[in-house]
């Protein structure tokens, strides 16, 4: 919900590098490993070699750092987002600051609050300033996160990333599984920082509805066990 005593009057650093006739919400979304944060470098890359400026925004980067980064080893630095973080106060500081702010790129935004989401929503609505948010649909559970349930509610447009990931099986890999001490897991907190990588205690990987539903990592897994 918009806080209007929120609102500057006046968006007077909005606009300046304007390509696009108003501003937008858009929501890229994908499971893990299909480019997410490499599509947000992208995007932050062509909106400012034409003369815009944005903030990189990210939480729970894989480096556990101020940063996207990326598995094919790109990495820009990023403002880390907490809960008590107010996206509308952050672009207004940097406008007072005489900082021009066009655009943000929201990595990482399935871990955003809900109230953030809002907060993107009032940043195109009242300031003219677009919205590139990047992020899971789902937790380990299949259950949508909360923040990810809102963007597809608000965002004006939603795009699921076209880089294909593969389950073992080699159907389409929608839903991320959680793997502790070799098996699926079915209970716990809905964020756990882990990657794909197959050494870590607290891993993911990406399967197919039915494999995932069964639990069933593949024959590589099976040998391990």
């Amino acid at each position: 919900m918009t806080d209007d005593s929120a609102l500057s009057p006046a968006c007077l650093a909005a606009g300046d590098g304007r390509l696009r006739h108003g501003a937008a919400l858009k929501f890229f979304w994908g499971p893990m490993d299909c480019g997410k944060s490499t599509l947000a470098l992208q995007m932050d890359h062509n909106h400012a070699r034409q003369g815009r400026r944005g903030l990189v925004l990210t939480r729970n980067d894989r480096s556990l750092g101020p940063q996207v980064t990326t598995r094919i080893g790109l990495a820009h630095s990023a403002i880390e987002v907490t809960d008590d973080l107010d996206l509308r106060a952050l672009v207004r500081s940097r406008w007072a600051d005489g900082f021009r702010v066009d655009y943000l790129i929201c990595d990482e935004a399935c871990f955003y609050t809900v109230a953030q989401v809002e907060q993107m929503a009032d940043l195109v609505d009242s300031y003219d300033v677009d919205v590139f948010a990047f992020g899971l649909a789902t937790d380990f559970r299949s259950a949508l996160f909360p923040a990810a349930q809102r963007l597809f509610e608000l965002a004006d447009e939603v795009s699921r990333i076209q880089v294909e990931v593969l389950c073992w099986c080699g159907r389409q890999g929608h839903l991320n599984a959680r793997v502790v001490a070799g098996a699926v897991a079915r209970e716990g907190a809905q964020v756990v920082i882990g990657d794909t990588v197959d050494h870590a205690d607290v891993r993911y990987q990406v399967l197919c509805r039915r494999h995932h539903r069964a639990g069933d990592l593949g024959p590589t897994a099976a040998r391990a066990s």
